[in-house]
């Protein structure tokens, strides 16, 4: 059987290189090291053969469950001819006749196969051309669609405008009563320092009978949030919506975990939402692995123990429950968890699918200790987040 010559030489390496450009552009993390591999992977089999090219490039370039779909649907497109994707650029542009689109249903897929501008400074829009383009991005359905949309399913430009929309959205928790008084007209108990101060200014006569009332403040909040390669687009958005709305919280504290427990109080110090961000990709060494949720509780109860303030602290683990540890372990520190906080609430994205059930081992542990659970998939569902916490919480 004859094959089509070394992957290292002739239209092949060529359409590999493009092809991984194509691939970066779809989100993948594509770099030189795995181009490298690719070329080895494809000189070691019969390239006569696509279904065995594409497995051997799945093989090499896919790190995340999450892009298997995406990959096959680009490569289908990809190398369907030497012209295709010559032929799918110009099918995006615009023409006489109207622009076709390539057949896919992923906002991803259709991005990266759109015609990458040129490197140098953008030129500035005209008035007429950023009126255009507000008018055709930002109608009324279009952003009623975002509001509704998955973050797994929006496409790079939208993922970066529902971040920022999602940073808008506040979070007002509960207050309840403190321990500590303050002076006012209402209260269980006389005032008498500021009886005394008010009697003295009016000569003796009290006009008014100051009183002493527990200050209201808002609950310690405490965030455990997945950054496991399952999690990965929802922790970024849910980071940075968490850095917003909790800005004036002053007992909150926010870690991240995968195969370990990560203190992100050093990135949520910074007071820009981007170098929040920055700094917890530089803190967390197990960005887009794997999950061990009991182990990375039983780090919080060893170490941050503390944080969790007398049995009144809201609990929030944003996570879909997808542990690769021993379920009788997390079971154990969930409930040291559980007995250790007001409220042990979990934010599940998986929700979004109709009819889910929390069936795999870790799931089913953590629906069994949590106190509620709820969803945090899209914009709708993070604007009745508040109003969802202040019900469950006053359960």
């Amino acid at each position: 059987m004859a094959t089509l010559g070394d992957a290292r030489r002739g239209r092949l390496a060529a359409n590999l290189v493009g092809f991984g450009r194509t691939l970066r552009r779809a989100g993948l993390p594509v770099d030189a090291s795995r181009m490298a591999l690719a070329q080895q992977a494809a000189g070691l089999i019969d390239l006569s053969q696509r279904q065995d090219l594409s497995a051997a490039l799945e093989t090499v370039l896919v790190c995340r469950e999450q892009d298997r779909a995406v990959f096959r649907e680009l490569f289908e497109l990809y190398f369907r001819d030497p012209q295709m994707a010559n032929k799918l650029l110009a099918q995006m542009l615009p023409t006489a006749e109207g622009s076709a689109e390539p057949d896919t249903k992923r906002a991803r897929v259709r991005d990266a196969l759109q015609p990458a501008r040129p490197p140098g400074p953008a030129r500035a829009p005209k008035p007429a051309e950023r009126e255009f383009e507000f008018d055709a991005r930002m109608t009324a359905s279009d952003l009623q669609r975002l509001r509704h949309a998955d973050f797994n399913t929006l496409s790079a430009d939208e993922y970066r405008l529902v971040e920022r929309l999602a940073r808008e959205i506040p979070l007002q928790l509960p207050e309840v009563p403190s321990r500590r008084l303050q002076a006012g007209l209402r209260g269980g108990r006389p005032h008498w320092p500021g009886v005394m101060q008010r009697a003295a200014r009016s000569g003796g006569e009290l006009m008014e009978l100051p009183r002493l009332a527990r200050r209201r403040q808002p609950l310690p909040l405490v965030v455990l949030v997945d950054v496991s390669g399952s999690m990965e687009r929802y922790a970024r958005l849910l980071l940075a919506f968490l850095h917003a709305a909790t800005r004036q919280h002053r007992q909150r504290q926010v870690f991240a975990f995968g195969m370990n427990l990560t203190d992100l109080a050093p990135a949520f110090k910074l007071a820009d939402t981007d170098a929040m961000l920055a700094s917890a990709n530089a803190l967390v060494a197990d960005f887009a692995g794997g999950t061990r949720l009991g182990a990375s509780v039983a780090q919080l109860r060893k170490r941050h123990g503390r944080q969790l303030v007398g049995r009144r602290s809201v609990v929030l683990m944003i996570t879909d429950g997808l542990d690769t540890g021993e379920p009788q372990n997390l079971a154990a520190e969930l409930q040291w968890l559980r007995l250790h906080s007001r409220r042990l609430l979990w934010l599940n994205p998986l929700l979004r699918f109709e009819g889910y059930a929390p069936l795999a081992r870790g799931a089913a542990v953590l629906h069994r200790q949590a106190h509620g659970m709820l969803a945090v998939h899209n914009l709708c569902e993070l604007q009745d987040l508040a109003q969802s916490l202040a019900k469950l919480i006053k359960a």
